[in-house]
């Protein structure tokens, strides 16, 4: 909710995408649903959204991109679905 409420503040959208990055770390079975609850709200889009909006800014570009690779990560169909979303929020340009 932080990162949509607040777009252009560069720390709030860090903070948010290392958040991301942590709570979807692993790939155990709790990992993965963490992983799949994260993208459902949207996570992705906020992620990507965030490191179009902060080019410049390492941190955001730094933890935008690990939050994405645990988002992403996962060999099943759920996880090739993420990975589609991350393309067509526009991920690839900014990753």
């Amino acid at each position: 909710a932080a990162m949509q409420a607040h777009p252009l503040v560069a720390g709030v959208q860090e903070n948010g995408c290392r958040a991301l990055g942590n709570v979807c770390l692993g790939g155990d079975a709790a990992a993965l649903a963490r992983k799949q609850r994260a993208a459902d709200a949207g996570g992705i889009e906020v992620a990507v959204a965030a490191m179009q909006a902060h080019p410049q800014v390492a941190g955001v570009q730094q933890f935008g991109c690990c939050a994405m690779g645990n988002v992403c990560y996962g060999s099943d169909v759920a996880a090739r679905a993420r990975r589609q979303r991350f393309v067509t929020a526009g991920g690839i340009e900014v990753a």
